[in-house]
């Protein structure tokens, strides 16, 4: 089973595709630290901005590094919070569009439950 999960729940803009719950095949992070350092923190209408650029991209990159195409996915997963709410929204309006347009199940993760979880995946 390939799962395809995006997250973008704060600054970061990542996606990975899992095999069969475990094993990790891709994982790709872009980052925003530098567009948030001259303020001190996170600005929440700036990351989500920032995400728009960048969702498809890692999406892209994430499906190259595991070798597979959208077409061999079997689910979706994405982050439907906690965090901000704007940053919440990019990312699951495309898991949304992408599990339509393929017909795929989506899930959506609790992004603290998911820190735990991911003490079970292996590289």
């Amino acid at each position: 089973m390939l799962i395809l999960g995006i997250e973008t729940s704060c600054d970061e803009t990542a996606a990975a595709v899992v095999a069969d719950g475990r094993r990790i095949l891709s994982s790709v992070v872009a980052t925003q630290f530098e567009l948030h350092a001259a303020y001190g923190g996170v600005v929440p209408e700036l990351a989500a901005r920032r995400h728009l650029e960048n969702i498809l991209p890692v999406i892209q990159a994430a499906l190259d590094q595991a070798g597979v195409t959208l077409k061999e996915l079997d689910g979706l997963a994405v982050t439907q919070g906690p965090g901000l709410i704007g940053a919440l929204v990019i990312g699951m309006a495309v898991a949304k569009t992408l599990a339509f347009l393929h017909r795929l199940p989506l899930a959506g993760v609790h992004h603290l439950q998911a820190h735990i979880l991911a003490a079970f995946l292996t590289g």
